[in-house]
């Protein structure tokens, strides 16, 4: 049996080696990923988040070494499927989601099951896309200024549509009504498809939306397109204003989607798959799909996208809170 004095001497001759003395045995670090992964999509397939996980899943799974399956769990306006990636555990699930769920649900539902800011870890804000307004060929408009002269000299007796109360498409149209002490009626829909026929139709009036949900029936002449929300033009749509030029600066804004995954990712394994996703999405081929569907590639890292949520939070959370903006409006 050693002494106390065998011990000392002992640790004095290791220490003289460099050994660690008394030191517990090196664990190994578990390789990761060790199954496959999956990427939850919290709306439908063909949606803008669902094509944007389409386009990293299989580099991920080339880079990584395990599948990548895209898993679509839409609901409550992306709100269940983001929860869903908020919750997991294992260590294999990754997310897709967009302004909604990530920066004014925390605003529009006060009972959300999950917080953005403390239970999931930005990864990359991956794409965005400028929205534009357009509104059917009866308003007498064909300027931003003269269809709110229009509405403002009709109270009540324009409508337009969105995806939902407190959806981006929503909030677009909001914003402009606010600026211009607008009365204009809100009518809901399910999706931009169905809204897009009535709207083609005359039913509604106006909408703020997505270019590409749009540019058929604009540049058929069904609708008119009177300014687009980005910084910039539109390429596919090089004769339509900003809303800048339209006389109204410091308001652009888009659409956008990111990836995500819990707050409990390692940081070192968030920038390795925001190296990946921005090596896939900034390549020719990732690159050339996103555009050709109207997006304009950002690639910014998970610092960059986290400051980016907060900001979107309290420009379009204020409005929410300011004009008491619920689901049910």
């Amino acid at each position: 049996m050693f002494t106390n004095d065998h011990k000392i001497q002992r640790r004095a001759a290791l220490a003289l080696l460099g050994a660690p003395a008394l030191s517990a045995p090196a664990v190994a670090q578990p390789h990761w990923p060790d199954r496959p992964l999956r990427i939850i999509v919290p709306f439908p397939g063909g949606s803008t988040p669902d094509l944007t996980a389409r386009v990293i899943s299989p580099a991920f799974a080339e880079a990584l070494g395990q599948p990548c399956v895209v898993e679509n769990r839409p609901g409550a306006g992306g709100n269940i499927g983001t929860d869903a990636v908020a919750k997991a555990t294992d260590g294999h699930t990754l997310g897709i989601s967009i302004n909604g769920p990530l920066a004014t649900a925390p605003a529009l539902f006060p009972n959300l099951t999950y917080n953005p800011a403390r239970d999931l870890a930005p990864v990359c804000l991956m794409v965005r896309t400028a929205q534009v307004l357009v509104i059917h060929p009866s308003v007498p408009a064909n300027t931003l200024a003269e269809f709110m002269a229009y509405a403002k000299a009709n109270p009540g007796k324009l409508s337009y549509g969105s995806v939902g109360a407190g959806s981006g498409a929503h909030l677009g149209m909001v914003d402009l009504i606010a600026r211009g002490d607008l009365d204009m009626v809100h009518v809901p829909y399910r999706g931009f498809a169905q809204a897009t026929v009535d709207l083609v139709a005359g039913r509604i009036q106006a909408m703020v939306v997505i270019v590409s949900a749009v540019l058929s029936p604009v540049r058929e002449g069904q609708l008119k397109a009177l300014v687009c929300t980005g910084e910039e033009r539109v390429a596919s749509l090089p004769n339509v204003p900003t809303l800048a030029e339209a006389g109204i600066p410091d308001a652009a804004s888009y659409a956008w989607s990111g990836l995500i995954a819990p707050a409990s990712t390692p940081a070192e394994r968030v920038q390795r798959l925001f190296e990946i996703t921005r090596r896939t999405i900034t390549a020719p081929e990732g690159k050339a799909r996103l555009e050709a569907a109207g997006f304009q590639i950002t690639a910014q890292g998970p610092e960059a996208f986290r400051a980016f949520i907060a900001d979107e939070a309290e420009r379009w959370g204020g409005l929410i809170r300011r004009y008491n903006i619920s689901p049910d409006a």
